[in-house]
């Protein structure tokens, strides 16, 4: 009896030992579990949030994401200076703005419209900010209206664009990706180059500066929009 007793004394400190050890990889399998969740509820509310690339009232199916030029998200929390969470209900046309701080970049100015909600200092924003090296920044949804073309808030969308000097003319990497944007915006809203103004055109603004500067550099932008559109209509059919 007393051997059988010292060896269930010895078995007793090992199963101790199991069970901690089960209790310890099941805490970490939940944490792991419980992360991946997390993970996942994050991805599907990036896309749900991604209205930016959304028809109004339209599901995210509906999208037609060809030729789209990549647009880095990140939407504004909702505010009313600069993201006021006004439906949109019709897309009429598209604004271009620059921003009249040369050498801004795309980042700060994104920055700058998210501020405004702690600082209240004025109401403004622009659906997209294009910076020096092409890069697109999305704030508001396009089913949302921003604060940036006066009396056209109601149906346009807006684009911010970077420029590196007070000429306020944009440099190549950011007209390229401007005219890639628009095309992409026509096509997908049924828009024409038509449709497409400065902020100038609504206000009487010096905005954009170069474009209303330089009225023969306007008209091509507009022509190398509808030709950009026309090859990504054609390169759809071709798919």
């Amino acid at each position: 009896m007393e051997r059988k007793r010292t060896k269930e004394t010895k078995r007793r400190p090992n199963r101790r030992r199991q069970m901690q050890l089960r209790r310890r990889m099941f805490m970490l399998a939940m944490a792991v579990l419980c992360l991946i969740m997390v993970l996942v509820i994050r991805h599907v509310v990036n896309l749900a949030e991604m209205e930016d690339s959304r028809l109004p009232g339209a599901a995210p199916e509906a999208v037609d994401w060809f030729g789209a030029p990549e647009i880095d998200v990140q939407l504004l929390t909702n505010n009313e200076y600069s993201r006021p969470g006004i439906a949109m209900e019709h897309v009429n046309g598209i604004v271009v703005h620059y921003t009249a701080n040369p050498g801004s970049t795309a980042q700060a100015n994104r920055n700058y419209f998210e501020g405004l909600k702690d600082s209240g200092e004025r109401k403004v924003s622009s659906h997209f900010v294009i910076g020096l090296d092409g890069e697109i920044i999305q704030c508001i949804p396009s089913s949302e209206i921003s604060y940036a073309s006066n009396d056209r808030n109601g149906d346009t969308l807006s684009i911010e664009c970077c420029h590196p000097d007070e000429t306020g003319e944009f440099n190549r990497a950011t007209y390229t990706s401007l005219v890639q944007l628009v095309a992409w915006l026509c096509k997908r809203f049924d828009l024409e180059a038509t449709d497409v103004i400065r902020h100038y055109d609504v206000t009487g603004k010096e905005c954009p500066k170069y474009f209303v500067d330089h009225e023969d550099a306007w008209e091509q932008f507009l022509q190398d929009v509808s030709d950009c559109k026309d090859k990504i209509i054609e390169e759809e059919k071709e798919e």
